[in-house]
Protein backbone atom coordinates (compact mmCIF):
# COMPACT_ATOMS: atom_id res chain seq x y z
CA UNK A 1 0.00 0.00 0.00
CA UNK A 2 1.46 3.43 -0.89
CA UNK A 3 2.43 5.72 1.95
CA UNK A 4 -0.07 8.43 2.83
CA UNK A 5 1.32 11.81 1.83
CA UNK A 6 2.15 14.05 4.75
CA UNK A 7 -0.51 16.66 5.38
CA UNK A 8 0.68 20.27 5.25
CA UNK A 9 1.07 22.04 8.59
CA UNK A 10 0.82 25.76 9.24
CA UNK A 11 1.83 27.32 12.54
CA UNK A 12 0.40 30.41 14.21
CA UNK A 13 2.24 32.06 17.09
CA UNK A 14 -0.05 34.24 19.24
CA UNK A 15 1.37 36.70 21.77
CA UNK A 16 -0.20 39.35 23.98
CA UNK A 17 0.37 42.93 22.84
CA UNK A 18 0.56 44.10 26.47
CA UNK A 19 2.87 42.80 29.16
CA UNK A 20 2.11 39.16 29.96
CA UNK A 21 1.52 38.61 33.71
CA UNK A 22 2.28 34.87 33.49
CA UNK A 23 5.62 35.49 31.79
CA UNK A 24 6.46 38.27 34.25
CA UNK A 25 5.68 36.00 37.20
CA UNK A 26 7.65 33.06 35.76
CA UNK A 27 10.63 35.35 35.05
CA UNK A 28 10.61 36.69 38.61
CA UNK A 29 10.36 33.22 40.17
CA UNK A 30 13.13 31.86 37.91
CA UNK A 31 15.51 34.73 38.69
CA UNK A 32 14.86 34.75 42.44
CA UNK A 33 14.52 31.04 43.24
CA UNK A 34 16.15 28.80 40.62
CA UNK A 35 19.85 28.35 39.89
CA UNK A 36 19.16 28.02 36.16
CA UNK A 37 17.31 31.34 36.29
CA UNK A 38 20.39 33.35 37.27
CA UNK A 39 21.49 33.54 33.62
CA UNK A 40 17.96 34.34 32.40
CA UNK A 41 17.74 37.78 30.81
CA UNK A 42 14.23 37.68 29.35
CA UNK A 43 11.16 35.46 29.17
CA UNK A 44 8.15 35.68 26.85
CA UNK A 45 5.12 33.43 26.38
CA UNK A 46 3.20 32.67 23.19
CA UNK A 47 0.45 30.25 22.27
CA UNK A 48 1.22 28.01 19.30
CA UNK A 49 -1.44 26.59 17.00
CA UNK A 50 -0.64 23.97 14.39
CA UNK A 51 -3.23 23.47 11.67
CA UNK A 52 -2.66 20.28 9.68
CA UNK A 53 -4.40 19.13 6.54
CA UNK A 54 -5.71 22.27 4.90
CA UNK A 55 -5.52 22.38 1.12
CA UNK A 56 -5.82 26.17 1.18
CA UNK A 57 -2.80 28.33 0.40
CA UNK A 58 -1.04 29.70 3.48
CA UNK A 59 -2.42 33.19 2.90
CA UNK A 60 -6.02 31.86 2.92
CA UNK A 61 -5.37 29.87 6.11
CA UNK A 62 -3.98 33.01 7.75
CA UNK A 63 -6.98 35.02 6.55
CA UNK A 64 -9.41 32.45 7.97
CA UNK A 65 -7.57 32.44 11.31
CA UNK A 66 -7.60 36.23 11.50
CA UNK A 67 -11.37 36.23 10.88
CA UNK A 68 -12.14 33.94 13.84
CA UNK A 69 -12.04 34.23 17.61
CA UNK A 70 -11.24 30.48 17.75
CA UNK A 71 -7.53 31.30 17.68
CA UNK A 72 -6.89 34.77 19.05
CA UNK A 73 -8.27 38.22 19.81
CA UNK A 74 -6.68 40.74 17.41
CA UNK A 75 -7.50 43.61 19.77
CA UNK A 76 -5.24 42.29 22.53
CA UNK A 77 -2.99 39.79 20.74
CA UNK A 78 -0.80 39.62 17.65
CA UNK A 79 -0.55 36.56 15.43
CA UNK A 80 2.35 35.50 13.23
CA UNK A 81 1.61 32.72 10.73
CA UNK A 82 4.40 30.43 9.53
CA UNK A 83 3.81 28.15 6.56
CA UNK A 84 7.32 27.01 5.70
CA UNK A 85 10.16 25.60 7.78
CA UNK A 86 12.43 28.22 6.21
CA UNK A 87 10.29 31.09 7.54
CA UNK A 88 11.37 32.79 10.73
CA UNK A 89 9.56 32.33 14.02
CA UNK A 90 8.67 35.37 16.16
CA UNK A 91 11.72 34.92 18.36
CA UNK A 92 15.14 36.50 18.46
CA UNK A 93 18.23 34.51 17.51
CA UNK A 94 19.43 34.55 21.12
CA UNK A 95 16.19 33.05 22.49
CA UNK A 96 15.79 29.34 23.23
CA UNK A 97 12.24 28.10 22.69
CA UNK A 98 10.43 25.67 24.98
CA UNK A 99 7.20 24.12 23.72
CA UNK A 100 4.84 22.85 26.44
CA UNK A 101 1.56 21.04 25.81
CA UNK A 102 -0.80 18.82 27.73
CA UNK A 103 -0.14 15.17 26.99
CA UNK A 104 -3.17 13.88 25.07
CA UNK A 105 -4.96 17.23 25.41
CA UNK A 106 -3.34 19.29 22.67
CA UNK A 107 -6.16 18.82 20.12
CA UNK A 108 -8.72 21.61 19.77
CA UNK A 109 -11.96 19.94 18.61
CA UNK A 110 -13.97 23.18 18.80
CA UNK A 111 -11.61 24.88 16.37
CA UNK A 112 -11.67 21.81 14.12
CA UNK A 113 -15.49 21.83 14.01
CA UNK A 114 -15.51 25.58 13.29
CA UNK A 115 -13.01 25.11 10.44
CA UNK A 116 -15.12 22.33 8.94
CA UNK A 117 -18.28 24.48 9.28
CA UNK A 118 -16.89 27.60 7.58
CA UNK A 119 -14.86 25.89 4.88
CA UNK A 120 -16.10 22.32 4.53
CA UNK A 121 -12.54 21.15 5.13
CA UNK A 122 -11.36 18.67 7.75
CA UNK A 123 -8.20 19.77 9.59
CA UNK A 124 -6.44 18.89 12.82
CA UNK A 125 -5.77 21.78 15.20
CA UNK A 126 -3.31 21.44 18.05
CA UNK A 127 -2.30 24.01 20.65
CA UNK A 128 0.63 24.43 22.99
CA UNK A 129 2.52 27.17 24.80
CA UNK A 130 5.93 28.39 23.65
CA UNK A 131 8.23 30.07 26.12
CA UNK A 132 11.02 32.20 24.60
CA UNK A 133 13.99 32.41 26.97
CA UNK A 134 16.94 34.77 26.55
CA UNK A 135 20.10 34.01 28.52
CA UNK A 136 23.35 35.85 29.13
CA UNK A 137 25.81 35.54 26.22
CA UNK A 138 27.90 32.38 26.41
CA UNK A 139 25.39 30.48 28.57
CA UNK A 140 24.37 26.96 27.54
CA UNK A 141 20.86 27.93 26.44
CA UNK A 142 19.67 24.37 25.78
CA UNK A 143 20.75 23.04 29.20
CA UNK A 144 19.38 26.06 31.06
CA UNK A 145 16.08 25.92 29.15
CA UNK A 146 15.77 22.22 30.02
CA UNK A 147 16.45 22.96 33.69
CA UNK A 148 13.78 25.68 33.72
CA UNK A 149 11.27 23.58 31.78
CA UNK A 150 11.03 20.30 33.68
CA UNK A 151 9.23 20.07 36.99
CA UNK A 152 8.31 17.07 39.04
CA UNK A 153 9.85 14.97 41.82
CA UNK A 154 13.42 16.08 42.29
CA UNK A 155 13.29 18.65 39.50
CA UNK A 156 13.31 22.40 40.04
CA UNK A 157 11.81 23.46 36.71
CA UNK A 158 9.07 25.96 36.26
CA UNK A 159 7.53 25.87 32.79
CA UNK A 160 6.15 22.32 32.47
CA UNK A 161 4.66 19.73 34.80
CA UNK A 162 6.16 16.41 33.70
CA UNK A 163 3.22 14.45 35.13
CA UNK A 164 0.71 15.87 32.64
CA UNK A 165 2.68 17.88 30.09
CA UNK A 166 5.34 17.24 27.48
CA UNK A 167 7.97 19.75 26.54
CA UNK A 168 10.43 20.19 23.70
CA UNK A 169 13.45 22.49 23.48
CA UNK A 170 14.57 24.33 20.39
CA UNK A 171 17.75 26.34 20.75
CA UNK A 172 19.84 27.86 17.95
CA UNK A 173 17.57 26.60 15.19
CA UNK A 174 13.99 26.90 13.94
CA UNK A 175 11.35 24.51 15.23
CA UNK A 176 9.75 22.12 12.72
CA UNK A 177 6.27 22.94 11.44
CA UNK A 178 4.90 19.80 13.12
CA UNK A 179 6.62 20.60 16.41
CA UNK A 180 3.73 19.43 18.62
CA UNK A 181 3.20 16.07 16.91
CA UNK A 182 6.83 15.32 16.08
CA UNK A 183 8.42 12.74 18.34
CA UNK A 184 5.31 12.21 20.46
CA UNK A 185 5.45 9.27 22.79
CA UNK A 186 2.81 6.63 22.02
CA UNK A 187 -0.16 6.56 24.37
CA UNK A 188 -0.29 3.75 26.93
CA UNK A 189 -1.89 0.62 25.62
CA UNK A 190 -1.22 1.54 22.01
CA UNK A 191 1.10 -0.76 20.13
CA UNK A 192 3.67 0.74 17.79
CA UNK A 193 5.56 -1.01 15.04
Amino acid sequence: MPATPKRPVIQAFVELRAEDPEATSAFTVARERLAAGLALQGLRRMRLFEIAGSDLPASAVAERMHASSQFYNPVKERCVVRASASEAVPARDDEALVLVFERGGERRPGAERWWRHVGDEKVEVREGVVWALAFTPGADARALAEALAASGPGATGLLANVHVEEHRICAADRPPLDWITRGRAPRRGRRTT
